[in-house]
């Protein structure tokens, strides 16, 4: 793949990947959970430093090792093909695909709030699938564009909407920063976990990595993203908790519809509906072009069907494989269950990945692969994302069984790759030993071996 894509570009898609539902919606569970608005702030808080951790691990990585494919090329290489392949699998059944197709029923939802109206075309979610999965095929550089504009006005409306929150309810913005009774640390756990995962995404300029201009910047380009979106759920979420009173905000889904309401009425309120559809619409331009350079570069390396490769630049058949599976989940019912699981692969992914840098920096050494905070932060995130991971676990015990079940799939295909890919060889070697010359008469080389060692005899 060509290197057309600059830091900037990297920090968009990381921003477009990271900024979705989860950052208006999280809290109102969260506060339902632990009572008062400062401890989840708190949560939020702890949630961010988690994510750019991650970011400074990932992004060491990604010098050493420049390659688009995000944990599956990393694993790849530093541990085996096989470790490599299950965290692809990953990104293909529970990473990319049913995040996607819940972000386009999300613009439905948004997009019939900001209208008005009370159910609007089933179709609306699925457009912006295709949309954006055309936007991305045409050119690289084409989606990008789009994509870039899309996360300025993104972050611009949620700037907006933080001023218009500040300037309705900034006498009682403090309050939500501070709390009185003790906080339960099981309550607060769970609401880290729920946290992360609207903080998942910070990895998506990794999956990207051999088509950046200057690869010595992805870290840059991670950190930086994660860091500002951060601080901007840190002064939306704040806004939110602030703009009602806790008990009409606990355990709410649309806890930023309710507060915008609060602070502006129901023009306020279609007003965050849609920009929280658009945020959505860059999610799943977002989405699209990091899974399917998972995919491409897995049919690169012979662990996918070769048609999924990319071509001129631009994994086309790849985007649209993911926009189909995300078209066929969308248009189905009964997977919102799959977020929880999606989040407990992911998490075991992104661990996984960070042991793995540990290991290549065990084996380097600091000079081949700094990383700031060694070894405490590598450490500290492992032992975050496998908490979460457990936590979530204790809670609902069938994601362990999902997990189990997805990895165990992908071990026949992986099988029936290698053989695919054994088979091709032998006809390869087959076809070359057929076409060349017989093994008795002599080769051009001997004959010109002969023909320089005659005159010294």
């Amino acid at each position: 793949m060509t290197r057309q894509l600059g830091a900037w570009s990297a920090g968009a898609l990381v921003v477009a990947n990271m900024v979705g539902s989860g950052a208006f919606t999280v809290s109102g569970f969260a506060l339902a959970e632990l009572g008062e608005p400062g401890p989840v702030l708190l949560a939020w808080a702890v949630g961010g430093a988690i994510a750019t951790g991650g970011a400074l691990c990932y992004g060491a990585l990604g010098r050493r090792l420049p390659l688009s494919g995000g944990e599956y090329a990393l694993l790849s290489r530093t541990v085996s093909p096989l470790a490599g392949f299950l965290a692809g699998w990953v990104s293909l059944v529970a990473g990319f695909s049913a995040p996607i197709a819940l972000a386009a029923l999300g613009v439905q939802a948004y997009a019939d709030a900001a209208l008005g109206r009370s159910a609007g075309a089933p179709w609306l979610g699925a457009l912006a699938i295709a949309v954006c999965a055309l936007a991305h095929a045409l050119r690289t550089r084409v989606g990008v564009g789009l994509q870039n504009a899309a996360v300025t006005l993104k972050l611009a409306g949620i700037a907006a909407f933080v001023a218009i929150g500040a300037l309705g309810a900034g006498a009682r913005i403090p309050d939500a920063f501070v709390w009185s009774a003790s906080v339960d640390p099981g309550a607060f756990a769970l609401s880290v976990v729920w946290v992360s995962f609207a903080y998942s995404g910070w990895n998506a300029a990794i999956y990207v990595a051999s088509e950046l201009r200057e690869p010595a910047r992805l870290s840059r380009a991670l950190v930086c993203a994660t860091a500002l979106v951060t601080l901007a759920y840190l002064a939306l979420n704040a806004v939110f908790l602030s703009a009602a009173p806790a008990a009409v905000l606990a355990g709410k889904a649309e806890i930023g519809a309710i507060a915008a309401e609060s602070l502006g009425g129901p023009a306020l309120r279609r007003a965050l509906a849609a920009l929280v559809a658009f945020a959505l619409v860059t999610s799943i331009s977002s989405m699209l072009m990091a899974g399917s350079r998972v995919y491409a570069q897995m049919a690169e390396d012979g662990l996918l069907p070769r048609f999924l490769r990319a071509r001129g630049g631009v994994p086309r058949a790849s985007i649209a494989l993911q926009a189909l599976l995300a078209l066929a989940l969308s248009v189905s019912s009964g997977f919102a269950e799959l977020l929880g699981y999606a989040g407990f692969l992911l998490s075991l992914s992104s661990a996984a990945t960070v042991l793995a840098l540990v290991r290549l920096r065990l084996r380097e050494g600091a000079s081949r692969v700094p990383l700031p905070g060694w070894p405490w932060l590598p450490i500290a995130f492992v032992a975050a994302t496998s908490g979460s991971a457990l936590a979530l676990v204790w809670r609902e015990p069938f994601v362990l069984g999902l997990g189990a079940v997805t990895l165990a799939s992908a071990l026949p295909v992986y099988r029936w790759m290698a053989v695919t890919r054994a088979r091709a060889r032998a006809r390869a070697s087959s076809s070359r030993a057929a076409r060349s010359p017989d093994s008795s008469a002599p080769s051009i080389a001997a004959k010109n071996s002969v023909a320089v060692s005659e005159p010294a005899q």
